[in-house]
């Protein structure tokens, strides 16, 4: 079975979610005269899948009880609108929503317009990095590995990359790079974020080596990792990176539903094994729900003689690579050497492949 190519990449719509039909009209004005198109949801629940990936949501009046009641995650760039008198008082629900501004109409839709307008095609910076998320199908399965591959090669392609260690219990991805010793800020610094990061400064504050950024763990006690410090991280990494590639737990958490409802893309590393596949069908049913385009890679050896597609056809999931034996790898890495840093092996040609399918770029290789 061939890999499955997923969809070119596709730019992020601002989101309406409103089921007052005159406000709508009226926002779909004020989106046309600031030159983009929109996507529709009537209620917190259509809303849900496309909250998180959004440049800009505004919350209609009538949905802003409702969109509390559901408790979707705090982020930035969430507006509430509605016509004068009929959001008054606002500003108490607007703050439980976590909506930076409150939008009244018709005195507002200058400040609107000038809002959809930053969402319009062919303004660079705005919601154009793409998404890849990791995760093993059993512990020990290399997803950390293939999430530094993957985040190595898209920086070696002079794509700017942030690599985003969601994992509490990984060991940290600094140290898949050889990483540790190099200063910068890592999560426990920002779990008290207020969910408003500035991309450039986020940026400065981390790891980083040319066009690769880390955020990752430190070796001091282990510490929750709050769901909004993740809004706010993929939301700043999406206006300011290229490329994001997110290592996840297995056991997910909120703020891993967070980054699996953001990602475009979403790969299963399980190796080649029985129980291993029978233990990733497990990991497969929980994440399913938070993700539309979700693939496996296959990791030989195969003991016992199970193929990729066999994998791939238990687990009811696309075949989005294969992985071979490379002896040489795990002596590198306890030598400090990055995954795919050399760019040759199966690891950089699997990695290279799966960032060209990501960014849409023309295939360098295959694997």
């Amino acid at each position: 079975m061939p890999p499955r190519t997923p969809p070119p990449a596709h730019r992020r719509l601002p989101l309406l979610v409103t089921a007052d039909g005159d406000l709508l009209d009226e926002l779909l004005r004020l989106a046309a005269a600031g030159g983009t198109e929109v996507e529709l949801a009537a209620d917190p629940a259509a809303a849900r899948a496309r909250w998180l990936p959004a440049p800009l949501v505004l919350v209609g009046g009538d949905q802003a009880p409702a969109c509390l009641r559901a408790r979707l995650p705090r982020r930035s760039r969430t507006v509430l609108v509605g016509r004068t008198g009929q959001l008054d008082p606002a500003t108490d629900i607007a703050e439980l929503i976590g909506a930076e501004h409150v939008a009244t109409l018709p005195a507002a839709e200058p400040w609107l317009v000038d809002r959809f307008a930053e969402c319009a095609p062919d303004r660079p910076g705005d919601g154009t990095a793409r998404i890849v998320a990791v995760l093993g199908g059993r512990g020990g399965a290399g997803a950390s590995v293939l999430a530094g591959g993957l985040a190595v090669t898209a920086a070696r392609a002079r794509l700017r990359t942030l690599l985003v260690d969601a994992d509490p219990l990984g060991g940290g991805l600094d140290l898949v790079l050889g990483w540790e010793q190099l200063e910068g800020l890592r999560w426990p610094a920002l779990t008290a974020t207020d969910g408003r990061m500035d991309p450039p400064s986020l940026v400065r504050a981390l790891p980083s080596r040319g066009d690769l950024v880390v955020l990752s763990w430190d070796r001091g006690d282990l510490r929750h990792l709050p769901a909004e410090a993740m809004v706010a991280t993929v939301d700043a990494a999406r206006r300011g990176r290229d490329v994001v590639v997110v290592d996840l737990p297995r056991q997910l958490d909120d703020a891993a539903v967070v980054a699996l409802q953001a990602a475009d893309r979403v790969l299963v590393v399980v190796p080649a094994e029985l129980r291993a596949t029978a233990a990733a069908a497990r990991v497969v049913a929980a994440v399913a729900p938070h993700c539309a385009d979700l693939g496996v890679i296959v990791r030989g050896p195969a003991p016992g003689r199970l193929k990729a597609t066999e994998v791939a056809r238990a687990l009811g999931l696309p075949l989005a690579g294969t992985l071979r034996p490379e002896p040489g790898l795990c002596r590198g890495l306890e030598r400090g050497e990055a995954p795919a840093a050399a760019g040759r092996g199966p690891l950089a040609a699997l990695c290279q492949r799966l960032v060209d399918e990501l960014t849409g770029r023309p295939a360098t290789g295959a694997a």
